[in-house]
């Protein structure tokens, strides 16, 4: 009676969503790959033929996440969480490198990439952690060991490099804000971010001289019994010293694609022809797109292949040609009615530990999809992070269920919590 109750509450919304993301996305990867020579869409040799297959393995894999008992995930959270440290780690001695990135085992003729698994994991840790009674994010140890386990898949994700999964994991701090995380880590993480880019646009010293000002302005702004000229003065230093050091940063700890990608992203440098040459193709095959796009199969620029890797990072360049903007709409609709849902459930869980999960999910999923979009039409260096349920790959396919499905299972159980 139990199961048939769990069952019986699953939502059934969020999986159409799912499923209709899904089924898009195979569409526009057979888009992206069709072989003229070939009409077979079973063809293992060919990538929609394989995302195929990944999606046959998708839907027994939901069947076990759904059939093993919620508690399972709460209760095995920590094991789950270091068997993902332990396959990050063991890249560095087993690992397959492609394009320079060692983050990847080969099994057989398929590849498995950890961190895809890894948010998940991630997400229950934190969960686990958070749901504890005698944790309370206003202590300072407690948010040491929060930011912790946030960055420990960071620490191994860098240096493989891939610093588009590691963006991922970072954007775990708003469920850590969410649960009592005081808002000026947020704000530190958001002026570094402005400063980094202000630093590379203008002189040091204009950068320091506008940040004594808003320094100031925030000072005499303050009511008189919040003021700190010390305060404000170490604040002042720290956003000074930042400011200085970034110059170094950029030119000895980015790699010389990664300078490219900032420059070109700022202006600073055109070349359409090199580092530059995905996102223009990428920008020019949505642009021709128009309202209603060239048709399912007709794009020019996805037949022609001058979008590379359009089937995965660049998916969504697909969507834009032959679909247009209507058919782009609709894609960005279906994610933000995707994650809206899971936010929505989250705040009517009953346990703490599926909240914190569900805010987990739909921070991956809001991050993964946002930096997408917005590298595929030229707002966000191109840093390789996949659109869920869309791009090709078995591991992001299965990292996405896998994240989003233990959620479906948590919150289908909230009937047998007190």
């Amino acid at each position: 009676m139990k199961n048939q109750s769990v069952q019986k509450n699953i939502d059934w919304i969020t999986i159409l969503i799912y499923s209709a993301l899904v089924i898009l996305g195979w569409m526009n990867i057979y888009s992206a790959d069709i072989n003229p020579t070939s009409d077979y869409i079973f063809d293992a040799n060919e990538n929609y033929g394989k995302q195929l297959i990944f999606i046959a393995f998708t839907v027994i894999l939901i069947i076990v996440i759904l059939t093993i008992d919620a508690k399972f995930y709460e209760r095995f959270s920590s094991v789950i969480f270091g068997s993902s440290l332990v396959l990050l780690a063991g890249l560095f001695v087993a690992g397959k490198t492609i394009a320079g990135q060692r983050c990847w085992y080969a099994i057989g003729g398929f590849t498995l990439q950890p961190s895809e698994f890894a948010k998940a994991a991630t997400a229950l840790a934190l969960a686990k952690y958070l749901s504890d009674p005698q944790v309370n994010l206003k202590n300072f140890n407690n948010q040491l060991l929060g930011l912790l386990i946030m960055c420990l898949p960071i620490f191994l994700i860098l240096p493989q490099p891939d610093p588009g999964s590691a963006l991922i994991f970072i954007m775990f701090i708003f469920v850590l804000n969410r649960e009592g995380l005081p808002s000026w880590y947020l704000w530190t993480g958001a002026i570094a971010i402005v400063l980094f880019i202000m630093s590379l646009l203008l002189k040091p010293q204009y950068v320091i001289l506008t940040s004594l000002l808003a320094v100031a302005i925030h000072y005499f702004k303050s009511r008189k019994i919040h003021r700190n000229i010390i305060a404000s003065t170490i604040v002042f230093a720290l956003m000074a010293g930042f400011t200085l050091s970034v110059d170094y940063v950029f030119e000895n700890v980015f790699k010389q694609h990664h300078r490219d990608r900032f420059n070109i992203l700022l202006g600073k440098e055109v070349d359409m022809a090199g580092v530059g040459y995905n996102t223009n193709q990428s920008e020019i095959a949505i642009g021709s797109g128009g309202w209603l796009g060239k048709g399912y199969l007709e794009g020019t620029q996805t037949k022609g292949n001058f979008v590379p890797e359009q089937h995965t990072d660049y998916i969504f360049t697909t969507v834009g040609e032959e679909w247009g903007f209507v058919g782009s709409t609709v894609i960005i609709l279906l994610f933000v009615s995707l994650i809206l849902r899971i936010l929505y459930l989250a705040e009517n869980q009953k346990t703490k530990f599926s909240r914190v999960y569900g805010y987990g999910v739909a921070s991956v999923l809001f991050t993964h999809f946002f930096v997408n979009v917005s590298m595929v039409i030229g707002i966000f260096p191109t840093i390789g992070v996949p659109l869920p349920f869309l791009s090709y790959g078995g591991s992001s396919l299965w990292g996405f269920t896998i994240l989003l499905f233990i959620f479906l299972k948590l919150d289908a159980n909230k009937v047998n919590e007190w």
